[in-house]
């Protein structure tokens, strides 16, 4: 049971965690609704203000803006709550190596202390740290990296998981190479490996959850762990209730629920530690473009409120599912 310090609304202490860490909101409940609200794309795939081109990665932050990497597009916007037209905060020059320019951008995590974005410039086999209103220019964080995934833990140290090496290794400010803290121990389906390790989240333990997309499983890796735990997933590829399919976005709430982009089966599924089956959360319907499917969902996020966000990336949209209220 929690307590509230009476000059505290509910609003304002989850905003202030929000600011703290990259925690989820707390679910009232934990269940949403079957059918989403498109709030960002809905126009066809494209480069127009009001378009999306291959969503990757989504953030929500407190004030309900949408940051979007687009793979398609090589740029990241950001959909300010209830607008038609996105922003574009970095790249959206063309495809290239300039210090102005990004090449099929996967990850995006927002660094709320520094005002930046990190960036998996994947194209450019590099991590970028990009800082907002500012006229400071692009740092690049990390080189010749494959990167799929970052994250930022409350500590502002920064998680990257890279695709061909099998890896995750944490960076803290003024670190080169940094310190691995999931897998490096080649290719494979071991407890101490992975597998082409997608997206990423780190709690307030520090535990680093790996989305381990060719395992077709999530790994749980303890801070300072020597290997992983199974949290999702590993019984091989498969749509059945135990079962996931190249897995990309996973996010933990405050409930302890471990929630998928389960990309291949185009649906979300919800796990809880220890669970031999998962549930289906939405995507129920097969895939498709209509409201009730989902057509390979790579990431997730949600607001404060407990809505949960998905991008539909083959959609070219991002979703909204309203969290039921009973």
């Amino acid at each position: 049971m929690f307590v509230f310090v009476d000059y505290f609304s509910l609003e304002q202490l989850l905003r202030m965690q929000l600011n703290q860490t990259n925690l989820q909101s707390k679910p009232k409940y934990n269940k949403w609704q079957q059918y989403g609200v498109t709030v960002a794309g809905r126009n066809g795939h494209g480069d127009l203000s009001n378009q999306l081109h291959f969503p990757n990665r989504i953030n929500i932050d407190d004030n309900n803006t949408i940051v979007i990497s687009e793979n398609g597009n090589h740029r990241i916007v950001e959909w300010k709550y209830n607008s038609k037209r996105g922003q574009i905060i970095a790249g959206g020059q063309g495809f290239g190596g300039g210090l102005n320019q990004l090449h099929s951008p996967l990850g995006v995590a927002v660094d709320k202390r520094k005002n930046a974005i990190i960036i998996c410039d994947s194209g450019n086999y590099r991590v970028v740290r990009w800082f907002r209103q500012s006229q400071t220019s692009p740092q690049i964080r990390i080189s010749d990296i494959t990167c799929w995934g970052v994250a930022i833990d409350k500590d502002g140290s920064i998680y990257v998981s890279n695709w061909m090496k099998n890896e995750v290794r944490r960076l803290k400010e003024g670190d080169t190479f940094g310190a691995i803290v999931a897998g490096g121990n080649g290719e494979g389906n071991l407890r101490n490996q992975l597998h082409r390790p997608a997206d990423i989240f780190v709690d307030k333990d520090y535990s680093v959850y790996v989305s381990d997309s060719q395992n077709h499983r999530i790994m749980k890796w303890k801070k300072n762990a020597k290997e992983g735990i199974v949290v999702a997933g590993g019984n091989s590829e498969g749509n059945h209730l135990n079962q996931l399919h190249g897995p990309h976005g996973v996010i933990v709430d405050n409930l302890g629920q471990i929630i998928i982009a389960d990309s291949g089966n185009n649906r979300v599924m919800k796990w809880l530690e220890g669970d031999i089956n998962g549930s289906i959360v939405v995507g129920e319907n097969g895939k498709g473009k209509e409201s009730n499917q989902l057509n390979d969902p790579r990431s997730l996020s949600f607001d404060v409120e407990g809505n949960l966000y998905v991008a539909d990336c083959h959609n070219h949209r991002v979703q909204k599912y309203e969290l039921c209220n009973e």
